[in-house]
């Protein structure tokens, strides 16, 4: 049976979704099948970000309505083999769809993967709840803005509510100088505000934001994520490593004059 994780933020903007998407190909490629579930009704853009809009022929009310099965819904990514994208509604993004029949489709595609990621709205409305009432499991995504970590506190407030196994603080778009220099809170510093444990930092990397492939250091920092996600492991990503010492000191200096 999948695990069933909701990726929230409590906030728009933190890179929620890329997150979400970068991680189910990871795990993709680690030989894991994975759904990306777009439960976002408002923005449904998970396609997008996958870079799969044009192969959608059905989506998840598609499917909840009986004009398709649950598993002709499912667009194989064409680059990662074992992972698939579930669209959100496309059609009507104003109609209502009950948490209990969005968890229905889900528990039908569980035990035909290992995963199924959930990208919930941002937020904690109803379109939270919707997606949290399916999921087993919860990553919050944040960023180290004060704003950001303010609606991450409301949004795992919330998640305590529901009886989930964890709830885990994934820190993105991570300024290694900045925190080197003290500028903005580590991320074991945000962790211990939010009191969430955390398992994964992902460094500022303007091509995981412009659809290409993470590279470099969010490369790394991703299959990191990805290994505790299936090890129980928390091996960090430390964005602040490359900007230590006398080369790190003209690093830093370099980037803040760019």
């Amino acid at each position: 049976m999948a695990r069933k994780i909701v990726f929230t933020s409590g906030k728009g903007g933190v890179g929620k979704t890329t997150v979400a998407a970068r991680l189910g190909m990871c795990l993709a490629e680690a030989g894991e099948r994975v759904v990306l579930a777009d439960t976002d009704f408002g923005l449904n853009n998970i396609d997008v970000v996958c870079g799969v809009e044009g192969l959608i022929h059905y989506d998840i009310v598609d499917a909840i309505e009986g004009r398709c099965r649950a598993k002709q819904a499912l667009v194989r990514h064409p680059d990662f083999p074992n992972l698939f994208i579930l669209a959100s509604n496309h059609s009507d993004p104003n109609k209502y769809i009950s948490p209990q029949a969005v968890r229905l489709i889900l528990d039908n595609l569980s035990h035909a993967f290992d995963y199924i990621l959930i990208d919930c709205p941002a937020g904690i409305e109803a379109g939270f709840h919707r997606a949290v009432a399916s999921a087993e499991e919860a990553i919050v995504v944040t960023t180290p803005h004060v704003s950001a970590l303010r609606d991450a506190d409301k949004a795992i407030s919330v998640l305590k509510s529901y009886r989930l196994k964890s709830v885990d603080l994934v820190v993105n778009m991570a300024r290694g100088d900045m925190i080197a220099d003290g500028d903005v809170l580590s991320p074991r510093e945000i962790s211990d505000i939010l009191k969430t444990p955390l398992l994964g930092v992902i460094p500022e990397d303007d091509g995981v934001y412009l659809g290409e492939r993470a590279g470099g250091g969010a490369k790394k920092a991703f299959r990191l994520l990805a290994g505790n996600v299936m090890k129980g492991t928390r091996r960090i990503y430390n964005a602040a490593g490359r900007y230590g010492g006398f080369f790190g000191s003209i690093r830093r200096s370099l980037k803040k004059n760019l």
